[in-house]
């Protein structure tokens, strides 16, 4: 299931910039399961104000389930399950190496 488009104004792209600096904060912005994964693991508490002002808690709960693996380190996704309240966190995401 994929996650609505974040409204962009100036605010978000602002954010997306910090965040998501080596690359246009459109291009961020684009994918917003990638992006709210750098939100979780680098944001701090006002970045995460202005994307809760765009994004819903059901959204934000949807990309910490769906997240990418390699981007969340383990303290933030134990951090967001917990502020969230989505329950125990499972291992973090593991990216799959086909041999």
């Amino acid at each position: 299931m994929s996650l609505p488009p974040i409204p962009v104004d100036a605010e978000i792209v602002a954010v997306a910039r910090r965040l998501v600096w080596f690359e246009p904060p459109e291009k961020a912005l684009a994918q917003p399961q990638r992006f709210l994964a750098y939100a979780f693991a680098l944001a701090s508490a006002g970045d995460m104000a202005v994307i809760r002002r765009h994004v819903g808690e059901d959204d934000l709960r949807q990309a910490l389930r769906e997240a990418p693996p390699g981007i969340i380190d383990a303290r933030s996704w134990a951090y967001w399950h917990l502020m969230l309240d989505a329950g125990e966190p499972p291992p973090l995401p593991a990216r799959c190496i086909p041999r």
